[in-house]
């Protein structure tokens, strides 16, 4: 059985008695839809864990399975400007903990994730990433050439080079989002962590001679039974406040 369908089954089992999964409509997938209920039951379960229990860690299949959702994430052309440290040597935890003012998910959690991205976007990049797109869509590389083009003059050269640094940031929060869903909908808890020292982060983990730099972490694990948190309303401004319709 592929990963994929045992973990969402593990989390099936878990999130009962909702439906997890709505009938699909259209007969030419193979896919399952997740029905709505249990979509909104998860995002609302969810929530910044602040006390993580250290003798629960996930289990190696569930923590393949957001190491891919974590690969799977969209950015923008799909350049993919960024690296993922997942941080397992409980000796760089705690000096990671140190400067993050001490926050107690960096050594508690079951894992903790580092979101890197480059330091600037150079042509290289792109020509790696057109090499890539052709060996595995088995197309010419000629015919990528425009999309290339397209590239480099957007973000190596064009006006977007001068700040291509944080353009490589915002793609990381696409895939920060993607992970916090995809680790709800596995039932793991996570905690996003930008109370922390960037530099200090980069010096730990030498990231700067790697060609990259700290935008900001994530732990993963589960809740603590005494998470204060844990059981506290959700706080959002109402819908038509955050959503209009034109």
């Amino acid at each position: 059985m592929p990963l994929a369908q045992t973990t969402i089954g593990r989390c099936e089992a878990a999130t009962r008695p909702f439906a997890f999964f709505a009938e699909t409509t259209n007969k030419n997938t193979a896919m399952e839809t997740l029905s709505t209920n249990a979509l909104l039951v998860r995002l609302n379960w969810r929530y910044a864990t602040k006390k993580f229990d250290p003798a629960k860690p996930i289990h190696p299949s569930v923590w393949a399975a957001l190491e891919e959702a974590l690969v799977l994430s969209p950015s923008s052309y799909g350049l993919q400007p960024y690296r993922f440290v997942v941080v397992a040597d409980p000796e760089l935890r705690k000096k990671l903990r140190a400067a993050s003012w001490d926050q107690p998910q960096v050594t508690d959690a079951s894992h903790f994730v580092v979101l890197a991205p480059k330091l600037a976007i150079t042509e290289a990049d792109v020509e790696r990433f057109i090499g890539l797109i052709a060996e595995t869509r088995s197309t010419a590389r000629s015919a990528l050439q425009a999309y290339h083009d397209m590239m480099v003059g957007d973000i190596v050269k064009g006006p977007r080079s001068a700040w291509a640094r944080e353009w490589a940031a915002r793609q990381t929060y696409i895939a920060l989002g993607n992970l916090l869903t995809s680790a709800a909908l596995l039932g793991v808890d996570a905690c996003p962590m930008e109370g922390l020292d960037p530099a200090k982060y980069d010096e730990i983990l030498g990231l700067k001679a790697k060609g990259y730099g700290t935008a900001s972490a994530c732990a993963l694990g589960y809740r603590a039974a005494d998470d204060k948190y844990a059981g506290a309303k959700k706080v959002r401004f109402p819908s038509d406040e955050l959503i209009e319709h034109c």
